[in-house]
């Protein structure tokens, strides 16, 4: 199974996410995410065997009781690229200062102690809270994606961060539809 942890935004802000969509709908090269589907990975984990859920799900666990994150709210907005502007593979909107972007990476960083501490490869960079709008297939559209990013400040909405997830991807040929496997509350 194809699994990542997360934190998913709530059903209300999928209008909202699609409005910010809706500004780089004419970048060509742009494939975007589903709005319904929006959430911010603290971690991706791949392929994983059944049986080491267990043990993840401690893990999990144990990286929520060691972040010391209550419920908090979270306010997403502004835009970002990575890895640059001039070389874009991913847009994404982000998490705004002072408005939980601190407790995000809290987690995150528990997260990734305890899943490193539990065999899965370290990431190779730091951790940016994020919500993928779209992935740049190709180059056609970059100008606009450029433009937009520097020039917009998009406020998608709050919303109350109660808990980390451990999901499941499966890959389709329409996207990939995304499995609640288990919830952790803050």
């Amino acid at each position: 199974m194809r699994l990542f942890v997360s934190v998913d935004l709530p059903d209300d802000l999928a209008e909202s996410v699609r409005a910010v969509q809706e500004e780089f709908r004419e970048a060509s090269g742009l494939n975007f995410t589903d709005p319904e589907q929006a959430h911010m990975t603290l971690k991706f984990l791949g392929e994983v065997d059944r049986d080491r859920l267990p043990a993840i799900e401690d893990r999990l666990e144990a990286a929520v009781a060691k972040a010391g994150v209550e419920p908090f709210e979270a306010r997403y907005g502004g835009l970002g690229v990575f890895p640059t502007l001039e070389y874009i593979s991913v847009l994404w909107f982000g998490v705004r200062e002072d408005h939980g972007d601190d407790e995000l990476t809290r987690l995150a960083e528990a997260v990734e102690e305890e899943l490193v501490a539990e065999g899965f490869d370290p990431e190779d960079h730091e951790f940016t809270p994020h919500v993928t709008l779209a992935r740049m297939n190709h180059a056609g559209g970059k100008e606009l994606v450029q433009e937009n990013v520097q020039e917009l400040d998009p406020d998608v909405g709050t919303a109350l961060v109660e808990e980390i997830r451990l999901t499941e991807s499966e890959l389709t040929p329409d996207g990939p539809v995304y499995t609640t496997v288990a919830r952790f509350p803050l």
